[in-house]
């Protein structure tokens, strides 16, 4: 067999939390899944560093299985879906609100506690111990302690490992979707008006070689765009690979304006990822101050410290142009559970950075969090091209409209990767593979090139200019002339890097080079169109 060349009946790329639910839903009902992702092992994405929680039910007393069809008390969802609408500004799809709202209990329930048994906090009557983050009405999150992502990633994998119909590759980063019309060798596939998605090249990290993998149905589950910012919460990885690659096949995008900048994460002088400092904090009693140490949120929104994001962080950015702060300040002594204990992440990232929160505030800053936007699905993860799925952050659904809640990122990522393998299974059962002679007229991967030109040097000053761009240009604030040059730079810079790259031999950082700056192009435009301000899309003029 080619190893560089196979053929899947479902391709998955990306192993968070939208990826690994969508997985153990098709490995359940029978089918063979071949999932992938760029990093070592399956714990690289954003997922992992999720610590606040997820969303479950407002009440404390009805843990057991909810006796009302969907899984959720009719009170609980209109709350649920009234603090959903109010973040997002209104401008969400209520259609995918009410689905996440009503499905979303019996999604934690079903493959969370009972099927990757996700030791959550309990009270000591057996209760799950829930608490409040900024736009929530009342408290309703599921959490571990304050590392939450990385718990329900651990047990979600760990049955991930031993599935027996699900095959993992891992170091394979994703280069481009293969599509009938565009990759076909024969040419009555591009007079066809249905163009659909057959699969992707990706290149082996370990081999250095493009690999050709076939599948009858591709999702993207490729995670969140953060890394185009200067600072920001992400992964390394997040870069936009399934925005840019969506794109450029013409696929449906939406809302992409909106990047959401969470409000705190630990200032640090010389570091570049920001390390996240949970909302729920602020939720048990912590409060914002400026370099006076006096208390601010108030001035600004009558919900104080527990506004919704963008308005926390907006608040936040005017304070510090405002006094020339490099920083703010979160005091936790209003909190009244032991901080160690309670929070175990925050305490030790700023134990490292020299920082005992026992005795002194954190230093905090607002960062590039959470992509709002993206590619455009409907409740069941389908996108505009036949074949292909999206799920998780790098997908629209509507959800979060102008600005996300809370603790809803990862109810998402849940409740569409249950849904996508639900559908693809209904599919997978009704509806016949690719065609022979489709799949035998995509090429494998045809080298342009064999120099060697990634200096790194020469990559590290391009992701300089495009972060940097995005940070003072298309960042919290906004304005019609930054936008207008971030765009020329921006454009500039996308010429440059596909002119200049055009014949090196494909490498790592070639590939998120490439992914990076096309994501940053297209938000650009995006902000350029939108002249309304509106929830994460600030316009101050």
């Amino acid at each position: 067999m080619n190893v560089s060349r196979r053929h899947v009946p479902v391709l998955i790329i990306g192993s968070g939390i939208a990826g690994c639910t969508a997985a153990l839903t098709l490995a359940d009902a029978g089918h063979e899944v071949l999932l992938i992702n760029a990093g070592s092992q399956l714990l690289d994405g954003n997922s992992e560093l999720a610590q606040g929680g997820i969303i479950y039910r407002a009440d404390p007393a009805r843990n057991g299985r909810p006796g009302t069809a969907g899984g959720q008390n009719s009170d609980d969802a209109a709350a649920l879906e009234k603090d959903i609408l109010v973040a997002g500004h209104n401008y969400n799809y209520r259609k995918a609100v009410r689905f996440l709202c009503r499905q979303g209990p019996s999604c934690v329930d079903d493959m969370l506690i009972e099927r990757a048994r996700v030791p959550f906090d309990r009270n000591e009557d057996g209760s799950f111990n829930l608490t409040r983050e900024g736009g929530h009405s009342t408290p309703r999150i599921l959490h571990c302690r304050d590392y939450s992502g990385r718990a329900i990633m651990e047990g979600l994998t760990a049955q991930i490992m031993v599935h027996p119909r699900i095959t993992r590759l891992h170091h394979r980063a994703a280069i481009d979707l293969l599509t009938s019309r565009h990759h076909a060798r024969t040419s009555q596939y591009r007079y066809e008006i249905n163009n659909r998605c057959m699969g992707a090249y990706v290149l082996n990290e370990e081999s250095g070689e493009p690999e050709t993998i076939l599948a009858d149905w591709t999702v993207l589950a490729t995670g969140g765009v953060g890394q185009v910012f200067l600072h920001s919460t992400n992964a390394p990885g997040c870069v936009g690979t399934g925005v840019s690659m969506a794109f450029r096949a013409g696929v449906d995008l939406a809302n992409l304006e909106f990047m959401q900048f969470h409000p705190t994460a630990l200032y640090e002088e010389r570091s570049n990822r920001r390390s996240l400092i949970t909302e729920a904090m602020r939720g048990e009693g912590a409060r914002l101050l400026n370099h006076k140490g006096q208390a601010f949120m108030q001035g600004y929104d009558p919900r104080g410290d527990l506004a919704p994001r963008d308005v926390v962080a907006q608040a936040m950015m005017d304070e510090m142009l405002h006094n020339g702060a490099p920083c703010l300040f979160l005091d936790v002594s209003g909190v009244e559970q032991d901080l160690p204990t309670r929070f175990p992440t925050v305490f030790q990232k700023c134990l490292e950075a020299g920082i005992d929160i026992r005795r002194e505030p954190i230093p905090v800053v607002p960062a590039a969090h959470y992509f709002c936007g993206g590619v455009l699905t409907d409740e069941r993860g389908r996108t505009s091209m036949r074949g292909l799925y999206a799920i998780g952050e790098c997908a629209c659904t509507g959800l979060h409209g102008a600005n996300r809640l809370a603790s809803t990122s990862l109810l998402e990522a849940l409740v569409w990767g249950v849904s996508c393998g639900k559908d693809l299974n209904r599919r997978l059962k009704a509806e016949s593979g690719l065609p022979k002679g489709l799949a035998a007229a995509i090429p494998d991967w045809l080298h342009e090139g064999d120099e060697r030109r990634d200096d790194p040097a020469l990559v590290a000053q391009d992701w300089t200019n495009i972060r940097n761009t995005m940070w003072n240009y298309v960042g919290i604030s906004r304005t019609e002339a930054r936008l207008r040059r971030a765009f020329e730079d921006m454009r500039d810079l996308v010429r440059h890097i596909h002119d200049f790259y055009k014949y090196t031999r494909i490498s790592r950082r070639l590939v998120d080079l490439f992914h990076g700056s096309q994501t940053a192009y297209v938000i650009i435009q995006a902000a350029m169109r939108n002249r309304a301000s509106l929830g994460c899309h600030h316009r101050v003029d």
